[in-house]
């Protein structure tokens, strides 16, 4: 029985993307050999980050997290491989960019800016199910 590809959703977060560090995030990615399935440069509104941070909303520290994920333009994209969610997370770094590993994205490329909110360069899904509830937020045409 040959397994099944997931998918997972990426954020190139707004620091990422005015550090001109889109490419090498990306570039990790296709290196690794997951298979880009959608992209896409937003702006993102108010109410799509409400929908994907919906956990959050109520909480005090999501008014610097919204106007953090709205400050610029960010790069969305749907990764599909085996174990995709997985992978991609471990390429990712832990979530602190000060203790991320070497050799990930956020320990190679991130630090502390003293900020109101850790800028930490990407979001994946933690999840399948996650994964599978984000995609369609910012790919509609990939819902079902």
């Amino acid at each position: 029985m040959t397994p099944i590809p997931s998918r997972t959703l990426i954020l190139i977060k707004p620091d990422a993307v005015r550090r001109g560090l889109t490419g090498e995030v990306l570039r990790r990615f296709e290196a690794k050999g997951y298979q880009m399935v959608a992209l896409r440069m937003v702006q993102a509104s108010k109410q799509t980050l409400a929908e994907h941070y919906y956990e959050h909303v109520n909480k005090s520290f999501y008014p610097g997290v919204e106007e953090y994920m709205s400050s610029g333009p960010l790069v969305a994209l749907v990764l599909e491989g085996l174990r995709v969610v997985e992978g991609a997370r471990s390429l990712m770094g832990t979530t602190d960019p000060t203790t991320a590993a070497p050799g990930t994205i956020r320990g190679d490329l991130g630090r502390d800016w003293d900020g109101k909110t850790m800028e930490n360069l990407v979001h994946g899904s933690d999840s399948e199910e996650s994964a599978a509830r984000e995609i369609p937020i910012w790919f509609p045409e990939l819902a079902g």
